[in-house]
């Protein structure tokens, strides 16, 4: 059990001053020692406004974009695993991940991605190691984005259908009326962003509720899943202005309010730990270290965070300052959604005899359905406590959990795109390039992995075992091209090397025992997709230390921005 006498609330509330701190100073450093912004410097946005892609946006709305991208389902599911092995290690990895690696790693992307013109991390890559390593990265990438967003869609349509939250498809599908509406009413008609948000945010709730009177039934799984994915491809073509921007400002509206009333009823119902502060050997679970930084994942690190900030966000940055409240700070907004998670699996169970029936075994906590169930159980509890009944709460953390998950789907569909149409430019084939057929490659690649079944099972629930580990090698990499770029401006590499070589030891390490884990149960398929992405990621790393042993023989310091700027 947890030491007598450790409060819940005084744990948060030191984490709480933990992110203002770290958002107050040491983001603070960063952006104007390290990163030297200039808002006087014009963002790609301005420089290479199209309306489709490059768009300013509202400093806020761009926040509500990056902080819902991000987020997806991933800081709910992998500390409702993690707290397994006690409530300590889970949210010591959430906070201080958060602040000293996954925010640095977000903002760090974002930061060189403006200075280059707003490509992507992948592309950036390029000009830091070569156009080997590029390729490399662009395989990881399109095979994480691919997977995730294949389940993603998976899990929403269960979502959906009548045998879990029906009453969660009003709402959502409501959602992207209204986005479409602000839009056109802002970028149309001249409307004011001020005006439109509580008219905009007070119908959502109202329709949170009437979700709950008006379930929708009827559409199949799979019919689900075709809609999701139609719906993907319309959003990755789409003027940003048009439905990505006030979708996720609104739906990020819902997200501030949905976490504020959790933390408010967790204070008012002042839960104490149920689970052990610490808990070394959970029956069939892995080593502590380096499975816990794998299995949290979003909640303190992701690699897929790097390609939202050099992807989109980059793209729609109006002033360099803004990087700051964008990179750093949404990453805090996660990391307060996975800390959330923590105390809900920890402190959200009415009594330690259900909390040892939920994680008796790592049988047992490690399964996507238990672990949505566990977050909905703790936060309904604290919902109870601001006057939510039980039915309303679920239904009201569903509709954020589905948001969650379809923000990152549009995004990542996007991303996708971009992607494809980078290896098109790499390869010189023209069709590649066009948003439309690249999207439509992104949406397939998304749906093998949503319907293609492996032995009865999708293939994307097969392989998700990957996820947490290519995701992780991911964040590593694009640490490692971040430190490559600041070792070539003759920055200081503190900020950003020790944290790459964490995440870069750790997820090898742990790719390691997996493989061998897949080996001894016969599990090919695994082997085989895991083998390759460790081969990448080693390879990938051997590139950029051939790299930096090139540059040091040179001896000079390179200014990227031109070397970015003259590029074709």
């Amino acid at each position: 059990m947890s030491p007598p006498g450790i409060s819940p609330i005084a744990v948060t509330l030191l984490a709480l001053a933990a992110y203002w701190l770290a958002y107050r100073f040491y983001a603070a450093h960063l952006a104007r020692r390290l990163f030297e912004l200039d808002d006087a410097r014009p963002t790609p946005a301005h420089a290479l406004r199209d309306d489709t892609d490059y768009v300013p946006a509202n400093r806020y709305v761009l926040f509500g974009h990056q902080f819902a991208s991000i987020t997806g389902l991933s800081p709910m599911l992998g500390p409702a695993i993690a707290v397994i092995w006690g409530w300590l290690p889970a949210l010591l990895w959430v906070v201080l991940g958060a602040i000293f690696v996954g925010a640095v790693q977000d903002f760090s992307a974002l930061a060189v991605s403006i200075r280059a013109r707003g490509m992507s991390i992948g592309k950036v890559t390029e000009s830091l190691v070569g156009q080997r390593a590029k390729t490399l990265f662009h395989l990881l990438i399109f095979f994480l984005i691919a997977l995730a967003m294949g389940v993603f869609v998976h899990i929403v349509a269960t979502l959906f259908s009548p045998d879990f939250y029906p009453e969660s498809v009003l709402p959502t599908l409501a959602l992207m009326v209204i986005a479409v509406g602000m839009g056109l009413a802002i970028h149309r008609l001249g409307w004011s962003l001020r005006a439109l948000t509580a008219g905009a945010l007070g119908t959502l709730l109202l329709l949170v509720w009437a979700g709950t009177q008006y379930p929708v039934v009827g559409p199949s799984l799979a019919q689900w899943k075709w809609l999701l994915l139609a719906y993907a491809f319309a959003a990755s073509v789409l003027p940003v202005w048009l439905l990505l921007q006030p979708r996720d400002y609104t739906n990020s509206l819902l997200l501030y309010l949905g976490v504020a009333a959790m933390y408010a009823g967790f204070f008012l119902t002042n839960p104490s730990f149920v689970a052990p502060a610490v808990n070394p050997s959970p029956a069939g679970a892995p080593a502590m270290f380096p499975f816990a930084f794998i299995v949290i994942a979003c909640g303190a690190a992701s690699g897929f965070h790097a390609l939202v900030s050099s992807g989109t966000s980059a793209k729609q940055l109006d002033r360099e300052g803004d990087a700051r409240f964008v990179g750093y700070g949404a990453m805090l907004g996660e990391s307060l959604l996975g800390l959330m998670a923590v105390l809900a699996c920890t402190a959200g169970f009415v009594s330690r005899e259900a909390w040892l029936a939920r994680y008796e075994s790592w049988q047992t906590a490690d399964s996507l359905g238990g672990n949505i169930a566990a977050f909905i159980s703790g936060t309904t509890h604290f919902l109870s406590a601001v006057g939510f009944s039980a039915g309303l709460a679920s239904a009201a953390v569903t509709v954020l959990i589905v948001s969650f998950a379809l923000t990152s789907i549009d995004s990542a569909t996007r991303l996708l795109r971009y992607n494809v149409a980078e290896v098109g430019g790499t390869l010189g084939v023209a069709p590649l390039q066009n948003k439309y057929i690249a999207s439509a490659i992104a949406v397939a690649a998304i749906w093998f992995f949503a319907f293609f079944q492996v032995g009865g099972e999708y293939a994307g629930l097969v392989l998700w075992q990957l996820f947490g580990t290519t995701n992780q090698v991911l964040a590593a990499l694009a640490l490692l091209a971040v430190t490559v770029y600041l070792l070539r401006r003759g920055k200081p590499l503190i900020y950003t090397l020790p944290p790459m070589l964490l995440m870069l030891v750790s997820t090898l390490s742990a790719m390691v025992t997996n493989l061998a884990e897949f080996w001894r149960a016969g599990e090919w398929i695994l082997l085989l997709t895991g083998g390759s992405i460790f081969v990448l990621a080693v390879w990938l790393t051997g590139e950029a230390w051939l790299a930096v042993r090139r540059f040091r023989r040179r001896g000079a310091v390179e200014a990227l921005e031109v070397q970015f700027a003259q590029e074709p």
